[in-house]
């Protein structure tokens, strides 16, 4: 490694690889407001309206499943380029779809190629950035978690202004276009030969036990914040009586309070351990889930969905971290099925709320979520007496 490479941080590159992962994560938030008004549009019920949201969901699982086998096959900045297209062609086939089918297929594109961006980013920062790595991944998904917070404010804001939803995702997949293309045609033979190393094999051996009580903790962590960011804006428009566009809006102050829990929980892990800090993020976003659901009034109400961010901003970052720490020589398999608990939470929760919702309606179908809390309390607490137990020795696969 250069020596000068340690100061010079953040590189043209460092920068790009940011503006891809926020690009995804916006569109990864934005079926959430846009299927409120597709619902209208297209006469749809909770159930259709859900394959919306676990579309995107099952293209993660698809990638998951599949990318160990396809990422290492093509220089890395290739499979950024590639994760670009497809989010952008995706978008695409989303904003101009005329039927349920179409919009479905294209959220499904996004999340399957669109995807890429976010399994082959942490292995270009490494490249860029050396042992300054985990402070580019740091910066990269809090400026991707502003994009998420902007997702609902942009669509619910150009539906007000009689523009309607489509330019928002439009102008989002046009520079996903744009950046795809730019990397196949500019990134010149030297950046590509220097990318073109692989990612290290994949290691196999048994994961831990504790491991999979973590991943258990961490999929019902992920459900509970894609319920909400899914089907909040429904809520509030259906409990707590405010207009579609507001309670579209509205959504942004749940992903408020993820942003500052996200900024202040970072620093509090310096002062307390990691399963304090999560007994006292759930005991916050479960108090702010009962001023929420309760539906008092709804100032009320808003001020839980805030709270609700501001406990569960937490959830992922530091569960993720336990889960693996406690696979031993195994990090890389244990993250890899991280990646599946991010698929399978997304897919089936909302999905099963939505259909709850059909039969009982969006008040007692988002009683899920608060069975949802008891299970992330029970299973943090069992992870928590569990003993440590030595992962299994690492092989390297060929």
């Amino acid at each position: 490694m250069k020596p000068e490479r340690a100061q010079n941080t953040r590189t043209r590159k460092t920068w790009l690889i940011y503006a891809l992962l926020s690009l995804y994560v916006f569109m990864l938030n934005v079926p959430g407001p846009v299927t409120n008004y597709l619902k209208d549009e297209f006469g749809m019920s909770y159930t259709l309206s859900s394959a919306h949201f676990s579309a995107f969901a099952a293209g993660v699982l698809v990638t998951g499943l599949l990318g160990a086998y396809f990422i290492p096959r093509f220089p890395r900045w290739k499979v950024m380029a590639f994760g670009a297209l497809g989010l952008g062609v995706g978008g695409m086939i989303m904003a101009f779809g005329q039927s349920p089918a179409v919009t479905i297929f294209g959220i499904f594109l996004m999340g399957c190629i669109g995807t890429l961006i976010l399994s082959i980013y942490p292995a270009i920062l490494d490249e860029e950035m050396g042992a300054r790595s985990p402070v580019g991944i740091s910066e990269a998904n809090t400026i991707a978690s502003l994009f998420a917070g902007i997702a609902p404010l942009l669509v619910g804001f150009l539906v007000q202004k009689a523009i309607g939803w489509r330019p928002a995702v439009v102008l989002v997949a046009a520079a996903a276009l744009s950046l795809g293309f730019w990397l196949l045609l500019r990134v010149s033979r030297s950046s590509a030969s220097a990318s073109a190393r692989k990612i290290p094999a994949r290691q196999s051996g048994k994961l831990p036990g504790r491991y999979w009580v973590f991943w258990l903790a961490l999929m019902l962590g992920i459900a509970v914040e894609y319920c909400i960011i899914y089907w909040g804006a429904d809520f509030v428009e259906k409990v707590l009586g405010f207009s579609k566009n507001t309670a579209t809006q509205s959504v942004s102050l749940f992903m408020a309070g993820m942003i500052v829990g996200r900024f202040f929980g970072s620093r509090l892990l310096e002062r307390v351990s990691p399963m304090k800090l999560l007994t006292g993020s759930i005991s916050l976003a479960i108090v702010g889930f009962a001023l929420f659901w309760s539906g008092i009034t709804p100032l009320l109400g808003l001020v839980g969905l805030t709270l609700i961010g501001l406990g569960g901003a937490n959830f992922y970052p530091v569960i993720v971290s336990l889960a693996i720490a406690s696979a031993g020589e195994l990090k890389a398999k244990a993250g890899a099925r991280a990646t599946l608990a991010t698929g399978t939470a997304i897919l089936f929760l909302p999905l099963g709320l939505g259909i709850v919702s059909d039969r009982l309606g969006i008040r007692l179908a988002y009683s899920i979520v608060a069975l949802l809390f008891a299970l992330l309390s029970l299973t943090l607490w069992w992870a928590n007496r569990k003993q440590p137990e030595p992962a299994a020795q690492a092989e390297i696969a060929e």
